[in-house]
């Protein structure tokens, strides 16, 4: 079910781990290991799952530093204000 609900998340848009939580009636911590064991993470977009202090993990190939890469490129492509979306974890 939490691999259903992350690729509905938007192409350029970010949910919290919280927030993905709610909506499959489970905790985040359960969402971050999901995302962790997720089998295609660049199709099952699992990097636009983040925490609320900062930008979370991310399992596939350059870690972290890649996920920023994807985001910043998803919210430049996609024509969302990166600022208001993931300005803190920059």
């Amino acid at each position: 079910m939490v691999l259903r609900e992350l690729v509905e998340i938007p192409y350029g848009e970010t949910r919290t781990y919280g927030t993905v939580a709610s909506r499959c009636d489970t905790a985040p911590i359960a969402v971050g290991m999901m995302c962790g064991r997720n089998p295609l993470p660049l199709f099952i977009p699992c990097h636009r799952v983040v925490g609320t202090k900062d930008i979370g993990g991310f399992s596939a190939s350059g870690g972290v530093e890649q996920k920023r890469s994807l985001l910043q490129f998803e919210a430049a492509t996609a024509g969302v204000d990166r600022q208001t979306t993931f300005e803190s974890f920059v």
